[in-house]
């Protein structure tokens, strides 16, 4: 509507002007059109081509996401290749483990005695090597070793008390960040005294619950084998984020 109306003024205003100076027969309603472009474009003689431009975008971004597909799945056949296949439980491994597909979590379970044992296991992190002087490892095996994985290991008693630990396990060596307890009596509104920080307490009484934890199963010869668990858990993410992004495209 907007469009007739411009026609309609231009065809009025400015084409009897044109008639009266050069004499010229009536014009078209066509030419009306280009004149009134012309004139609300500053007189630069351009028509904009309102299809040739639509048509363009469009063809621009259909480009766009057939490169992006492209992409995607090449890097798709990247991931497959680096995903490890062989990967077993251990004979003898003393956690039942719970490994939802597409969450970044996973759960492991057991008891010991009369005491409930959970740990939840995050994706690894990687770690520099301590020594900055010595350059990080460029196979695959050393650059595993540079991989670490976040804990938190909750060991209940029948009666509801709780300890919680905080643990960064690396190849060979485990570190407790902090350590809790739980009290089930106590309201969410309150707010119970932890202790202080793990790092503060008497080496003595640091190194009695490193003790505690091993003798529960959270121990290099569990934790490592973790640590693979973890990475080749987070190569199968990826895949599966990457095959989700390729469906989302399709």
């Amino acid at each position: 509507m907007a469009l007739s109306c411009l026609l309609r003024r231009a065809y009025v205003s400015i084409i009897p002007l044109a008639i009266r100076h050069a004499g010229a027969p009536k014009p078209s309603l066509a030419a009306a059109a280009g004149a009134a472009f012309r004139f609300r474009d500053g007189q630069r003689g351009l028509l904009p081509n309102f299809s040739t431009s639509s048509t363009f975008a469009s063809s621009e971004g259909q480009d766009a996401d057939q490169n992006l597909i492209r992409i995607i799945r090449s890097e798709i056949e990247c991931a497959k290749e680096g995903i490890d296949v062989s990967l077993k439980i251990p004979a003898g491994f003393p956690f039942k483990i719970e490994d939802i597909p597409g969450e970044k979590t996973v759960s492991l379970k057991r008891r010991y005695q009369s005491e409930v044992i959970k740990v939840l296991a995050d994706m690894p992190d990687h770690v520099a090597n301590k020594d900055e002087d010595v350059k990080a490892a460029a196979d695959d095996e050393e650059s595993q070793d540079q991989s670490s994985i976040p804990l938190v290991v909750s060991i209940t008693k029948e009666n509801g008390l709780c300890l919680e630990f905080g643990v960064t396990a690396y190849p060979d060596e485990i570190s407790i960040d902090y350590m809790s307890t739980k009290n089930p009596n106590l309201t969410d509104d309150q707010l119970p005294y932890e202790g202080p920080d793990f790092t503060d307490l008497d080496e003595s009484l640091q190194k009695a619950f490193h003790k505690y934890l091993d003798i529960r199963g959270i121990k290099p010869s569990v934790t490592n084998f973790l640590i693979e668990y973890m990475v080749a858990k987070d190569a199968k993410e990826y895949l599966r984020w990457l095959k989700n992004l390729e469906n989302f495209h399709q």
